[in-house]
């Protein structure tokens, strides 16, 4: 990943980090330009995605119908049984 100073345009480096959760992440860095010596604070974060991991769908499916209430989910499975018959 490339840091861009804001203030002069040269090229920066991450000095350090601070995780604030595994989708926010504060970045401490410096302008390499020795004339600028700018250091200023990036934000990284996660935005959405574009498509799922693999194999998250199936978990996803289970996590729903583990909320449902056990009528509902009895329901759902009869009629899925009555599908396949």
């Amino acid at each position: 990943m490339r840091i861009y100073c804001g203030s002069c345009g040269a090229k920066g480096r991450i000095a350090s980090r601070e995780q604030l959760s595994s989708a926010f992440t504060k970045l401490y860095c410096q302008c390499l330009d020795p004339v600028c010596g700018h250091t200023f604070v990036m934000n990284l974060t996660y935005s959405h995605s574009l498509r799922p991991p693999a194999g998250s769908g199936d978990q996803l499916l289970f996590d729903r119908l583990r909320e449902l209430p056990a009528a509902k989910q009895r329901e759902l499975f009869d009629q899925l049984g009555a599908l396949s018959s």
